[in-house]
Order: structure tokens, then sequence, then C-alpha cells
């Protein structure tokens, strides 16, 4: 019989555990070793039943087990231990409060996905693991972060197979009451609640759970509230689900309704009030409209408020594809906005105009949130080296007349969370190398450039710690075969094989991810043969543990899924190459660690980051990957391998999927497997060891999240919180009147003159000759105070387009004439040999901005100026 109604019974803990629950409720557990221990001792069966979820746990211990607990003077003393240790953890002192500089009172960090904990499904993939492993480090270092984002009553969704090997979602309901949260509530005890205004006099209401991840608090909103329709009820329904009304919906509650969430937890803690907000990809991106409702409420006028919004907000972009960005159909954004619906005292003219795709090759009647959060947002940045690049190209049509190089996108390489993906044993060789607390230091804090101490742990300590993890993978593996099999139908009596699955002494591959098509999930079966001879080879096999989900509406993810899963059921290789489904974070903490080789193969430059790699390195597993993402950045072949690609102009897919799956076939064959099975005079592996050694010496301090939230700290929070100090409301007004001023006469601001003190006819120099130039520029109703002048110099190429350029800003000495006319010197040093070139320009100037390409606007020399862009060595 089916319940009519649902309740979750809470446990009536005796008063000496109490404590339990507050453990239960900090998500620190979910990354301290010593929390978790505690709770499997309270009974290991329910700790294991229940997923390893402590919440999960408490309601399911027997009363009379409990009692027992409270007796026990030891488990009390421990208790006691862990407790305490929660919190000096939660209120100490860490990183962030031994800075000398003037940090950001606090920062607000949205994303539409949190990757905390798997008892906290409330994710898809990578883009919500980092946002997850940004709050853990942000808590370890002491930022005082505010996590905003929406909880989804489905979560992403569950994977499984049938029986043909074709993905299957389910969506299970989430209730919040058995999930590590607890509501925000008024001081009478009524819930927290934001509204939203919707087209029609309708109301879009959400309470605000809160998740406690160490020190940080992480607001979660949520639509399925009585006061809503049954529509505005399902807002919240499912991560990345439905049309684009729906996904609009969304992406207005987590940006404007998570604004007037964070006010409404610092009005009821006290907790400071944000300098900096931060969006972690475009979906939060209206949260900048609703801070300038705010100043505007407070009478600011839109332009003055815009940039008020702009000094203290900064914008992360993920995506290295426009396919991947939310866009959406310019009438239904102003449909939801307006008079008669969200933000009435705003333009809607002018909020269009912030997301609008009003460049050369956009598309003008569509709303990209990306773009308005690169407009409502002063500082941006990619996600590795590389992705800045791939950034700066993608959006430099916002910036036109400016180089790719110069457009103000920067970049932040992604890190992970060591405490969260390094296996408690490799943990423990390194406390047992350093002691448990420089370790945890290390991990979490970092600042070191290297691990020296990984040189000291002897060979065969490593090998057995390899084999250690590789076993733990392969009795995993089994157990999830065994479980996706009896889902696809098959009975006990038919599975008899997985016993003999995978082979805990042979060089083992991960490759798990998300399933879009250019991850390229089946570029391992381009030569089946190849493939099979790999596996099965007598005496250097390799076998490969396959997981990943491909979007719902993905159906030709989909098919890559049901190919290879078709692969996998072969009789003849089963037994060496698996696919595990429902990826997720309880799989991962698994298979990063017993995997030897990480595999990423992407078509290169589509990979923006590409953290699972990350993730096995920390736990000495070696990455195998195409030169995409952090790889490209950081590859060295003292511990890993790139491998080639065909990514030339031209290039069909068809034959650079060819080209690289050779490539790979031949890394394998000729490269990795020699150098697993060879055996030194110590019968060990010992030139695998030294490159396992080399990945945690070298790569463990790079890869980590505290390094990188330390980066977001000192190169964007901390000028964002200053910028965002110096933008008063005067200043604000002055900026925009300023700008507007600007913009209006920058039509008449041109370089009309370039000469030198040498003549430049033979296009020769001597290396180390200084010239003075002379520029005469036409500022039109502009002062020397709104620009600036530089001449920019540097290699120039056979078309002469100057690379690696450096600019060296140019004072007026005479003017204005009688046309207006300003006379610029300033001097230009020959520091490099070989053919160099220079030109002059002129951009705005003003104390507030944080580039001189932020507007936009930039003057050159015409073409036919003779010397403007002038070369001089040869």
């Amino acid at each position: 019989m089916k319940a009519i109604r649902r309740f979750t019974v809470r446990p009536v803990l005796p008063e000496p555990l109490r404590p339990l629950s507050d453990l239960a409720r900090n998500l620190r557990w979910s990354w301290h070793a010593e929390t978790r221990d505690l709770f499997q001792s309270l009974d290991p069966e329910s700790w294991a039943a229940s997923g390893n979820d402590p919440v999960r746990l408490l309601g399911s211990v027997p009363p009379a087990r409990l009692a027992e607990l409270a007796e026990d003077r030891r488990f009390l003393r421990r208790l006691a231990e862990v407790a305490g240790d929660l919190n000096d953890y939660v209120t100490g002192g860490r990183w962030y409060q031994d800075q000398s500089a003037e940090l950001p009172a606090a920062v607000a960090y949205f994303s539409p996905e949190f990757g905390i904990t798997a008892a906290l499904p409330q994710y898809s993939g990578g883009l919500g693991i980092l946002a997850g492993d940004h709050l853990k480090a942000a808590s370890d270092l002491g930022v005082p972060l505010i996590g905003v984002g929406l909880l989804y009553r489905h979560g992403y969704f569950r994977q499984t197979l049938s029986r043909d090997g074709w993905q299957q979602e389910h969506y299970p309901v989430l209730d919040p009451n058995e999930l590590p949260l607890a509501l925000l509530k008024e001081p009478d005890g009524t819930p927290a609640q934001v509204s939203l205004a919707l087209p029609g006099g309708r109301s879009l209401h959400a309470r605000v759970w809160l998740a406690q991840v160490g020190r940080v608090p992480l607001l979660m909103l949520d639509s399925d509230v009585e006061e809503n329709d049954l529509g505005g009820r399902g807002v919240t329904d499912r991560l990345y689900g439905g049309g684009s009304e729906h996904r609009l919906l969304q992406e207005m509650l987590l940006g404007i309704g998570g604004v007037r969430a964070v006010r409404a937890y610092c009005r009821l803690t006290g907790h400071p009030e944000p300098e900096v907000f931060h969006t972690n990809e475009g979906h939060a991106g209206f949260l900048g409209l609703e801070r300038i409702a705010e100043l505007a409420a407070a009478g600011l006028d839109f332009d003055p408020a815009l940039e008020a919004v702009r000094a203290g907000t900064v914008f992360t972009t993920h995506t290295p594809v426009p396919a991947g960005i939310d866009r959406f159909d310019r009438e239904l954004v102003a449909h939801h906005f307006g008079p008669d619906a969200e933000l009435p005292g705003i333009d809607v003219e002018r909020i269009l105009q912030l997301g609008m795709e009003t460049y050369p090759g956009g598309e003008p009647n569509l709303f990209n949130m990306a773009v308005m959060g690169l407009r409502l947002g002063q500082r941006a940045n990619g996600v590795s080296l590389l992705h800045g690049n791939v950034s700066r190209e993608m959006f430099s049509g916002l910036w036109p007349g400016f180089d790719p190089d110069e457009v103000p996108i920067t970049s932040v390489t992604n890190g992970v969370h060591a405490p969260t993906w390094v296996a408690p044993e490799v943990f423990r060789l390194g406390a047992r190398q350093i002691g448990g607390r420089r370790t945890e230091d290390a991990m979490t804090v970092g600042g070191s450039e290297r691990w020296d101490a990984v040189g000291e742990i002897p060979d065969q300590d490593i090998h057995e710690l390899r084999r250690v993890l590789r076993e733990q993978l392969v009795t995993e593996v089994r157990e999830r075969l065994r479980a996706s099999w009896r889902q696809r139908g098959a009975g006990t009596a038919e599975l008899g094989w997985i016993d003999g699955v995978l082979d805990p002494d042979v060089l083992t591959i991960g490759f798990a991810r998300r399933v879009p098509s250019y991850k390229r999930l089946t570029l391992m079966l381009r030569d089946r043969d190849r493939l099979m001879d790999l596996l099965l080879h007598p005496e250097r096999p390799i076998q490969i543990v396959v997981a990943g989900k491909a979007h719902p509406a993905d159906d030709g993810g989909k098919r890559l899924v049901q190919e290879l899963v078709r692969f996998t059921d072969d009789p003849r290789v089963r037994h060496r190459i698996v696919f595990l489904p429902d990826y997720g974070m309880a799989m991962s903490q698994k298979l990063y660690p017993g995997c030897d080789i990480w595999l990423n193969n992407p078509l290169r430059p589509l990979e923006a980051c590409g953290t699972s790699g990350m993730k096995a390195a920390l736990n000495g597993c070696l990455n195998l990957s195409v030169l995409d993402g952090w790889w490209d950045e950081w590859f060295q072949p003292d511990f890993g391998w790139a491998i080639p690609t065909a990514d030339g102009i031209g290039t069909d897919p068809d034959r650079r999927d060819d080209i690289e799956a050779a490539a790979l076939y031949d890394l394998l064959e000729q490269r990795v497997t020699p150098r697993f099975y060879e055996r030194g005079q110590s019968g060990l592996p010992d030139r695998w060891i030294e490159m396992v050694r080399q990945t945690l010496t070298l790569l463990g301090p790079k890869v980590l999240a505290g390094r990188m939230v330390r980066e977001y700290v000192e190169r964007l929070y901390t000028p964002a919180a200053h910028a965002h100090r110096a933008m008063t409301a005067d200043a604000a007004r002055e900026l925009a009147v300023w700008k507007a001023r600007v913009r209006s006469a920058w039509h008449d601001v041109s370089v009309d003159h370039v000469e030198t003190s040498v003549s430049t006819v033979t296009a020769t120099a001597e290396l180390g000759t200084t010239l003075t130039l002379r520029v005469r520029v036409c500022l039109g109703d502009l002062a020397p105070d709104d620009v600036e002048v530089q001449v920019v110099s540097g290699r120039v190429d056979p078309e002469d387009h100057i690379a690696d350029a450096s600019t060296v800003p140019l004072k007026p000495v005479v003017g204005p004439d009688t046309d207006g006319r300003w006379t610029y010197e300033g001097p230009l040093s020959l520091a490099r040999t070989g053919p160099y070139g220079y030109t002059v320009r002129v951009l705005p100037s003003h104390r507030l901005l944080a580039s001189g390409a932020e507007l936009g606007l930039v003057a050159v020399p015409a073409e036919d100026l003779g010397e403007g862009a002038g070369v001089l060595m040869r």
C-alpha cells in the first residue's frame, strides 16, 4: 500500500549525545576523517546502509544503542574531542585572518549547482564539484564566503541502463528534512522567504534552506512551498531541466532571489554584508540587476548604480564554446521584467542592453547570460591559462579594436579540495612522513611550490599503497557492476563472471566525466581490434573503468554511452573493461585513487579545465591527456603523457579522431604499459614509482583548491572590494557622467601624425637605441586627463602584427592648437633584436577604471599614416 502522506521522524538524542546532531548538520564531516570515523563507530552496519550519511544514520540507530553510547565514557570523550575540534575550526583564526591586506568583509558566491557530498545531491558535473570545492577551501582558509544556490527537489538525475545499454533517468524526490539542511527562520520562528514578481500579478515564493559547509553558510532557495501554484512549485524541480522559460525563472530566482536571501541571512544572523559578489558562470547573472535595483531604491540613477555594482562583481566563465551558454529570446526576457513583472523600477530596455549580442557575429535577438555577466562584472576570469586565451578570443567582440590578448578576462586555474578527494591511505602515508597536522595544512592552505617530503617515502611503500588502492577499486567495481546488471534484469545465475572482473595487478585506466560529444567518450573504440589487443595482451594487459552521464535531452550522448556499454558487454573483454552507471561523488572517491592512469581525450581546446585529472593526481595516479585545460599548463614528461592532437585548421573531424586515437594506442603500447610492467633491480617498477613520486611532489601543491581560492582572494576579491569601497554614490555618479561624455565625444578622437627622432627609412636600428616619439592627436571635446596616449611595441610577424606587446604612456607637451590637437612625446627603447615594430593609440583613462579596455574604445593611426605602425628592425 502507498502512503498518502510522508513525515520525517527525527530521533531524540540523549542529552550526552546532543553534539552528534551539530556534527551531522555541519558538512565538514564530508572531508574530516575523524568525524566520519566517529559516526561509523555508532553502528558500522547502519553507517554503510546510510551511504555514509550522518543524518540518515542518526535516524536509523536503535534507541537502545543510543542509550548504551550515552553511558560509554570512552565514546563520550571521543565525541567531546571531535565536537571541540569542530568548534575550534569554525571559530578560530585561519589563513584569511592572518593577512595584513584590507580584505573583503564578506564575499557572496553564486552557482547553479554545488557538489559538497553525495548526501546532498545538488550537482551534475564539474561546475558543481568545483563550486563545492571552492566553498570547502574557503572554509579551510577562513574566507568569509556565503554560498548561494537552488535546492532541486529531484537533484540532477540517477542513471541506470536498460538491458540493451540505453541510459535511463530516474528522479527520486529529495525531502529537505532528510538532508543535512536547516530552514532559515525569522525571529518568530516562521521560515524566512523571498519572493519574485511574475507577469500577470502572480508571485514566485521560495524558502531558504541553510547547509553549513564548515565555516561557510550555503543558502539554497526552494520554490516547492504552499504559497506557489503548481507551476511555481516546480521551478526548482530539476537541475538543468525544463524549457527556456523554466530555466529563465530558475536563473531569476538564483540571481535576484539569491541576493534577497543573502540580505535576509545577514539581517537574521549578523553576518557582514558582502562587499564582493562572485557569479560562477552566467546562470546567476541577474544578481547584478537586483543590486542595481537596491541602489536605485536608495536614490541612485541606473548608470551610476551600474558602475557601483560592476565595481564589486567578479564573473567566472567556465565554457569554451558558445553552445554552453544560456541564451534566451529577447521577448521572453522582456516579458518577465518591467512594470507588470520583476524589477518594475528599471527600464526594460536597459536590462535588455546588458545581455543582447550587439557585436559582430552575435545574434541581436538573443539575450546572452555570459555577455550580461561580463557587462555587469568589472573583473572576469577563465579557469585555466588556455581557457583564459579561448575566452578572450570568444568574447573579443565586446571590446572592438583590441587584440584578444588585451580583452580584460584573466584566468585562475581551478583546483580541487584535497581532503575530499585524497584517499585516507594516501593521507596516512603523508602523515607518517611529516605528521598529521603538517599534512593537513599542506593539503588545505598550500603555499609551497613542491612537496619534497614525498621524495623520502620508500619505493616499497608507494608500490604497496598503489596496489591497495587498486584492490579497493576492484572490489568497488564488482559490487557496482553486479548491482547494475541486476537493474538491467540479469539473474544471479548469470553473474558469476563478475567475480573475475578486473585484476588488482593489472594497469588500470580511468575515464569518467559528463558525456557531451567533445569529451569523446568513445575515442578509445576507434580501432576496436587494437583496443582488444591492449586489453588482452598476454604480458602487459590494461583494464579500463568508464563512467559518465549524458544530459537527459542529449540523445547523441546517450548513443555514445550505449555504444561503449555494448562493447563492455562483449564476453571476450568484459573482465577488462567496464562501464559503471550513476557516476557521482561516492563513486569518484574510490575511482580516482584506484586508477594508475587517468585518461582525458577532449577536442582541444574545448576543455575549460578538467579537474578530474587533478583529483587523480593527488592520489598518485598519472595523467594521459590531450594538452587541454589544466594539463596544457602544467604537463611535464616527468609525471604523465600528452596525447598528440591534430587540431590544425581544416582537419576533417573523422580524420582527426582517427589520428588522435592512433596516437593514444601508440602511447599505451610503446610507452605507458612497458613503463608500468618493467621491473628494476629491486623487483619493483621503479621508473613508474618515480613518476608517481614526481606527480605528488610537483603537481600536488599546484592542483589544490586552497591555492585557487587564495588566488581569487588576492587577484580578484580584494581588488573588487577596494573598487567597491572607492565607488561611493558620488564617485559612481562621476564615473557614469564621465563615461557618457567620453562615449559621445570619442568619434572625434584620432591619431593624426607620428614621427620619431631617428629616420627609419632603412627600417633598421641598433639594439639599445632609444627613440623619441612625437605624436599629434585630436581629442575633440576631451582633455588630456580623459585619455592616455600610449606607444605599443614588440616583436612583429610577417604581417606586422605586434606580439608580446609592451606599452609606455606618452606625455602631452604642446596643445591644444587651433584645431584642438595635442602633441605628445615619449621615449621608445629598442630592447630586443629581430623584427620589431610599434604603433600608437589613445585609450580612455580614469582613476576608477579597472582596465584601459573597459569601455571598448580605442583610437589608432590610419593605415596610410606612414610611420603609424612603423617597423623598426628586420
